[in-house]
């Protein structure tokens, strides 16, 4: 894996060198440490980096922000820290394009296996065979470009939302509860992960509805989950 460019942006020398260690025993070489979230977002934009380690103190801009601004040209992964364990604020990660959260004080070894199973994913995606676009009404899902676009125009998702909205329309008209996308994209137990998926879902139809309070094609399936449908097939 070492193939991979890893930013780590956090204002802290010892949480840098600790996080560099401990990705580094992974085989995990390519590190760029980064203490300031202006320069975070310049840098990225520079290097074009698989995967982002994000503080949210940062002296400059909160990690939120620098997230905003990131999800406005990059899809990488983004994996938030923070010392911050109340819900609103995981779930406020989620919500700015978060893929994962995790908080301090934590383990470094933790770390480095969500950050592989983020690249593998993303590999997954880039590696896997030629697969013919999904069309869904008119959402076309390139799984190969993991590009996602309504009418001919790109829908900016998150790797994760990418990830959610595959998984449903590779199961379209089937009802997937809350508690099996998360095992199935987390590779985590479920348990606590209902604010999770609702955030994600949400997101994606605000970028994907027309009307994201009357949805046509993510439907809730009250107790039971979600099913993505084609509203033209009605």
């Amino acid at each position: 894996m070492n193939q991979y460019k890893i930013m780590i942006v956090d204002d802290e020398p010892d949480i840098l060198k600790l996080l560099e260690k401990a990705l580094t025993l992974e085989n995990l070489n390519g590190i760029i440490k980064i203490d300031r979230g202006i320069e975070a977002i310049n840098m990225c934009k520079k290097i074009k980096p698989d995967l982002i380690i994000l503080d949210i103190m940062l002296p400059d801009l909160d990690g939120y922000e620098v997230c905003k601004q990131i999800r406005q040209f990059s899809h990488c992964p983004i994996l938030f820290l923070s010392s911050k364990n109340d819900e609103f604020d995981k779930i406020l990660g989620l919500a700015v394009g978060g893929d994962d959260y995790v908080t301090k004080p934590f383990s470094p070894k933790e770390v480095a296996y969500r950050v592989k199973a983020q690249l593998r994913r993303t590999a997954y995606q880039k590696n896997d065979l030629v697969r013919e676009p999904i069309k869904i009404g008119a959402l076309t899902l390139d799984i190969d470009g993991c590009q996602v676009t309504k009418e001919g125009k790109e829908m900016k998702l998150t790797a994760k939302e990418f990830e959610i909205l595959q998984y449903l329309a590779e199961n379209k008209g089937r009802v997937i509860s809350r508690e099996r996308l998360y095992e199935a994209l987390w590779h985590e137990d479920s348990i606590g992960c209902d604010n999770t998926i609702m955030v994600h879902i949400r997101h994606l139809r605000q970028k994907l509805e027309s009307d994201p309070t009357a949805p046509q094609y993510i439907i809730t399936i009250k107790g039971l989950g979600y099913k993505l449908v084609d509203p033209y097939e009605k």
